[in-house]
């Protein structure tokens, strides 16, 4: 049987996990609040960046420039995003699940695929499976702010390796936020961009470029995918934040619980060893008597 001085023991190590997680979740409400206006403010940047390049390769047919040319996939490379830090719920689990199935997938239909590592948690998983094949890996981008130089040196690299010819298009899984209690895994072709599809009934135009249509693609696309990587990574840092504050606020009200029952076992047992001390001395005393 448990003794008090156990019990005891017990309910005072729950107490100081308890406020551990609360510490934690206060921490990331805070960090979530900044992540979340970054991500909120760029979006629509990004967003309309993208609809003008889409726009542009449509027109342009896919020519003019080595991010907009479409080649036959045999051999891809995925940009895996998760996180350096652990306690996030199922945040990193449902990224490497889902690059699992894209593997199976991509693999079944005869393509090659290689994988480009953002953060910590997608190096470790990587680690213990030799059988993925790697290209290159990144860590502790989200250990900090998530800087837009960081994005770049990763957008640079990719646009390398895919100008080269290594890669026959890029593609990429990652959370995306949607809010602090929910984040999508999205699968989203990155390059070549793909191009405006119009609706039935419209009909293509095209415009005047100046200087050229080619410097406007030479000058745009670079900048265009450094901000659509640096969107993901602020789509991925938000959804962390978000995902840690909600395990971390689950965990604490775990916490809670348990102290609750914890403390109604302690005070049973404490209550049955003073009944039973009472009931020891009354038989003694009436031992005495007789």
């Amino acid at each position: 049987m448990v003794s008090l001085r156990d019990m005891r023991r017990k309910i005072a190590s729950v107490k100081n996990t308890q406020k551990i997680t609360n510490t934690m979740k206060l921490v990331a409400a805070a960090k979530f609040r900044r992540a979340q206006i970054d991500i909120l403010n760029l979006r629509p940047y990004a967003y309309r960046m993208h609809e003008i390049l889409s726009s542009l390769a449509m027109r342009t047919g896919g020519e003019g420039h080595a991010l907009l040319e479409e080649r036959e996939e045999k051999k891809l490379l995925l940009v895996v995003v998760t996180s350096d830090r652990g306690l996030c719920g199922a945040f990193n689990t449902n990224i490497l699940k889902r690059m699992e199935s894209f593997l199976e997938e991509k693999e079944g239909e005869g393509k090659e695929v290689y994988l480009l590592l953002i953060g910590r948690k997608a190096r470790d998983y990587a680690a213990r499976r030799p059988y993925l094949k790697i290209d290159n890996t990144y860590i502790n981008f989200f250990l900090k702010r998530v800087r837009f130089q960081d994005a770049v040196i990763v957008a640079d690299y990719i646009v390398e390796v895919f100008s080269s010819g290594k890669y026959d298009a890029v593609y990429a899984i990652y959370n995306e936020f949607k809010s602090a209690i929910r984040q999508d895994v999205v699968v989203e072709r990155l390059i070549p961009v793909e191009p405006l599809e119009l609706r039935e009934g419209d009909v293509p135009v095209d415009f005047i470029y100046e200087p050229s249509r080619d410097a406007i693609l030479k000058e745009l696309l670079p900048l265009h995918f450094r901000t659509q990587v640096y969107r993901i990574f602020l789509e991925s840092s938000a959804s962390e934040l978000g995902a840690r504050m909600t395990s971390m606020d689950n965990a604490t009200k775990n916490a809670e619980e348990m102290i609750r029952k914890l403390t109604l076992e302690y005070n049973k047992a404490r209550q049955a060893s003073i009944t039973k001390e009472l009931l020891e001395i009354v038989a003694g005393a009436e031992a005495l008597k007789g």
